[in-house]
């Protein structure tokens, strides 16, 4: 069953969305306060505080790896093939959201995750949150591993606008993107300026449920972005998954805006097509893990796919 913080972060982090997924929750220090955000809306914030601490699936982890933002708790499992599969998570969430999935790509894949700073069992930071220190706190953390390139990088939600910054800071390292409900980098403005009653519940889910580690982070998911390359990097195969359930409250000024962030995510990554997956709400990992599984096998393997819609 998800856990608790699920829920929040899906608020926030890709589109901010406005339903509340069943999220998840981790056992952690106090000081890392889980959330809820997904927004099935604010009825989460009340349900979330009390029920969800109880039972979630865990990934094991394997040891603390130094980065720029101090040490970071990781895991890396899996056989000794190439290229890694790097998982990053979505705002309000540590590596366990990938429990899902992990055992079907530790099965083939050798896969390395981490707890970003102030989830999990990292300790926060007061290092900048914007994508270009957290790509490079990644960069740093899979040296520090020993986990050696290529890297084929998967992001959920705010999780894939950073892998997005790390294939450009670091394309010669990039084996391949595979991008799930991603944050375009211009997400949080569009949401603002098209669709204001959704912005200003986020502001209040900003002011009330993030935790400091999710403001922060929130707060810089803008900066940094105009000292990267927005442009398709040739050679690296790139999937693009986006989610089709949507919220009450994500009516339909908000999916208007959603698609063209999404066809210009397609722009942006040079991707084949952009893959709505049937059924599945923001936690696509969750809802549909044999269709991620799939889409890491292919760019792993250099196979095109015979795309669905």
């Amino acid at each position: 069953m998800p856990c608790p913080r699920s829920a929040l972060s899906a608020a926030v982090h890709p589109h901010i969305r406005l339903q509340l997924e069943a999220p998840r929750h981790h056992v952690m220090p106090v000081s890392h306060r889980p959330t809820c955000l997904s927004f099935r809306w604010l009825s989460c914030l009340a349900l979330t505080a009390a029920a969800l601490l109880s039972g979630c699936a865990q990934v094991p982890r394997h040891g603390p790896a130094a980065s720029g933002a101090g040490t970071l708790s990781y895991a890396l499992s899996g056989p000794p093939t190439t290229p890694v599969v790097v998982l990053q998570s979505g705002l309000g969430d540590g590596l366990d959201s990938w429990a899902p999935v992990w055992d079907l790509l530790t099965d083939r894949h050798r896969v390395f995750a981490l707890d970003r700073p102030g989830y999990g069992q990292s300790a926060p930071t007061s290092e900048p949150r914007d994508a270009c220190h957290v790509a490079a706190e990644m960069h740093s953390a899979l040296r520090g591993a020993k986990v050696p390139p290529p890297y084929l990088l998967v992001g959920h939600s705010l999780g894939g606008l950073y892998q997005y910054v790390f294939s450009r800071m670091y394309p010669d390292e990039t084996a391949g993107l595979v991008l799930l409900d991603p944050t375009h980098p211009e997400h949080w403005a569009t949401l603002q300026r098209e669709t204001p009653e959704a912005a200003a519940a986020v502001r209040l889910l900003r002011s009330t449920v993030f935790t400091s580690t999710m403001r922060a982070e929130f707060d810089g998911q803008g900066a940094c972005l105009d000292r990267i390359a927005h442009e398709p990097i040739k050679g690296i195969p790139t999937r693009l998954l986006v989610s089709t359930r949507f919220g009450p409250l994500e009516g339909e000024s908000f999916q208007r805006a959603i698609g063209r962030l999404r066809s210009d995510w397609r722009r942006l990554l040079g991707a084949p097509a952009v893959e709505a997956v049937p059924s599945s709400g923001h936690y696509i990992h969750r809802d549909a893990p044999s269709r991620v599984q799939q889409a890491i096998d292919d760019v792993a393997s250099g196979d095109r796919p015979m795309l669905r819609r």
